[in-house]
């Protein structure tokens, strides 16, 4: 440990955080302590934690304001439910079925982030979010009104209602226009999530170490400098931003593969928000602050409601508190003090040294 550097530690320590978590969360499951009402926020839980960490990597890495997640977590949620509706008469394998629709509900997603990126990243600050937003909003409401089905000639598509399908008798209609989609197998399970969780953060960590991670990092502190040097600006916004996409669509194949059924609404402006409340109250471009944020923030609400009336009060006084400790010069230094001392050791090493 000592050979290693402090970007290594910091991120063997986030692995090694997740990997904790699962074997101590696992052991209480087979005690039987933790609730079924809990057990139920696990697959929510690790959908969660992979949003806020695909969107740091677009609000804190690339230093970009993007309002439009839910947007592909809805594109990948649909693409991988429509995939597994398809093939679960073929594939009866679980393991099997959901990693093909986590690949293609990826692979969606990160079409659409591509799309959308090219004409979407010329713009900065304000007006991206405001486009990113509207994104986000046009393919819920697209998603409404799309009526797919499939039968022994083949995939029948109409935006008027399901019987424009022309279906033969033993046709079957998956997507469901405001309805959405029924009958997914429910493949999700909290191993998965996990193993989910260190897939982003594989991707993710690994991108922000690689060159091209710091060219995007050059960008997000001084574009006209990174342009001078011949950072090609729009290649690797571009990058961050489909990667981010692609990710968030694999969270929205695990969701909708832990759902009876799964509708277009539940993608709305609210979930962007929640997302982005994760990324700023864990810190911006802090990838294990918002992992921690994800998960306080998505069990505090339940744990609290026993208390009633008093419920939101102590979860308002939380999220100042977590703003205050990320983003306060105090809570910083902290931070930085406790980093130095516990994790990677150097005031001890320095000692020795005298």
């Amino acid at each position: 440990m000592k050979n290693l550097n402090k970007t290594t530690k910091d991120n063997l320590i986030t692995y090694g955080m997740v990997l904790i978590a699962y074997v101590v969360v696992e052991m209480l499951l087979k005690a039987g302590v933790i609730s079924s009402l809990l057990q139920g926020l696990l697959v929510p839980l690790c959908v969660y934690v992979v949003l806020a960490i695909s969107l740091n990597l677009v609000v804190g890495i690339s230093g970009e304001l993007s309002l439009g997640h839910a947007g592909f977590m809805c594109v990948g949620a649909f693409a991988g439910a429509f995939v597994s509706n398809c093939v679960k008469d073929v594939i009866t394998a679980g393991s099997v079925r959901i990693l093909l629709a986590l690949l293609v509900g990826a692979a969606a997603a990160a079409v659409f982030g591509l799309l959308i990126g090219i004409p979407v990243l010329r713009l900065r600050g304000d007006y991206l979010a405001i486009v990113t937003l509207a994104f986000g909003e046009i393919i819920k409401n697209v998603m409404n009104v799309f009526f797919i089905g499939i039968d022994g000639s083949g995939i029948h598509v109409s935006m008027k209602d399901k019987m424009s399908l022309g279906m033969a008798a033993d046709g079957n209609v998956i997507i469901n226009g405001p309805q959405g989609i029924t009958g997914t197998p429910k493949d999700s399970n909290f191993t998965i999530g996990v193993l989910l969780i260190l897939v982003t953060l594989f991707i993710v960590l690994n991108l922000i170490n690689s060159r091209d991670g710091r060219a995007i990092r050059a960008i997000r502190d001084n574009r006209i400098a990174a342009e001078s040097v011949g950072i090609n600006i729009t290649k690797y916004k571009l990058m961050a931003f489909s990667v981010s996409a692609s990710l968030a669509g694999a969270a929205g194949v695990l969701y909708s593969h832990n759902l009876a059924s799964l509708q277009a609404s539940k993608f709305g402006f609210n979930t962007s928000i929640l997302v982005l409340v994760f990324v700023v109250l864990g810190g911006i471009g802090n990838i294990r602050g918002s992992i921690i944020a994800a998960v306080v923030l998505t069990l505090l609400p339940e744990l609290l409601r026993a208390l009633n009336d008093y419920r939101m009060l102590i979860y308002a006084i939380v999220l100042i508190a977590m703003m205050l400790f990320t983003s306060s010069p105090a809570g910083m230094a902290f931070r930085e003090r406790f980093s130095l001392k516990r994790l990677t050791g150097q005031k001890k090493e320095g000692k020795e040294e005298v």
